[in-house]
């Protein structure tokens, strides 16, 4: 049995080592040592830190989601140009192999194009809250729920599209949306061309 004056001493002992851990934390923090920038890829610790910590909040939270896969084609067509005018640029789609914007994101975001959908509502939960510390927006304060689903019931059918079948479902426009086609972009941007002035001489 331990004695009072070692009890004490072992808490004593700890309380200390705590104080030390949190002074050095925010020294560390302080410093600016560690470099914030997206071109600067995380240590493996932290990498490893921020993934469990980013992978159990999602799973906790979206066990309370009750699954919605929709199977209408007027819907499936919806949450594809829903992604062909929001994500495309991040997470790529058949025939879309590269973007602008995509080599300088960090972490680096999934080609969805080529990965099964694991969860619809783990998909569905990161869609409609985003991600904090990247470049996945919170999409729940622009589209209703529904309009979330039909992008996950697209990304689950996407990975087995041929790019044909994408340009097909993106360039359809639905009379509910107003999103152009792309070829609709296309001659947008055109008209604009032809009508800006010639710069002077």
């Amino acid at each position: 049995m331990m004695s009072n004056s070692r009890i004490g001493f072992s808490i004593t002992g700890k309380l200390a080592a705590l104080a030390l851990a949190v002074i050095g934390a925010g020294l560390f923090l302080e410093s600016g040592i560690y470099n914030i920038g997206a071109d600067d890829h995380h240590t493996k610790i932290v990498l490893a830190l921020i993934d469990q910590l980013r992978e159990h909040s999602i799973g906790v939270r979206a066990r309370a989601i009750d699954l919605r896969y929709v199977e209408e084609t007027q819907r499936i067509e919806a949450g594809a140009q829903h992604y062909a005018a929001l994500c495309v640029g991040c997470h790529l789609a058949p025939g879309v192999t590269k973007s602008e914007i995509r080599p300088g994101l960090y972490p680096h975001p999934p080609n969805l194009a080529q990965e099964d959908l694991r969860d619809g509502r783990r998909a569905f939960w990161i869609i409609k809250h985003g991600i904090k510390m990247s470049a996945m927006p919170s999409w729940g304060k622009t589209l209703d729920d529904a309009a979330i689903w039909d992008i996950v019931s697209f990304v689950r059918k996407m990975p087995d599209m041929t790019p044909e079948t994408y340009q097909k479902l993106t360039d359809a426009r639905s009379a509910n949306f107003g999103i152009p086609s792309n070829k609709e972009r296309s001659a947008s941007q055109a008209s604009v061309a032809l009508r800006s002035p010639a710069p002077p001489n």
